[in-house]
């Protein structure tokens, strides 16, 4: 199984984007979503931006994301 979640593009060099996710930075291979610009979301998967998101889409699913950790945290204690 693998969980998609979000990345905002923060910069491009050629087909080489800087994402950031979650307050991480790392790199995505753009040729699969070559008209993928700086600010849009896009899911990673094994390095390489596969869709790009709408901005509301992308922000509720990282809103729920960010629900699952808080209730996640709440059971651990």
């Amino acid at each position: 199984m693998c969980v998609a979640i979000p990345a905002l593009i923060r910069s491009i060099d050629n087909d080489v984007a800087q994402v950031e996710i979650g307050g991480i930075t790392q790199q995505a291979n753009l040729q699969l979503c070559p008209q993928a610009k700086i600010g849009d979301y896009v899911i990673v998967h094994t390095g390489y931006a596969i869709n790009i998101l709408d901005q509301e889409e992308a922000k509720e699913t990282l809103e729920l994301f960010e629900s699952i950790a808080r209730v996640a945290a709440e059971e651990e204690n």
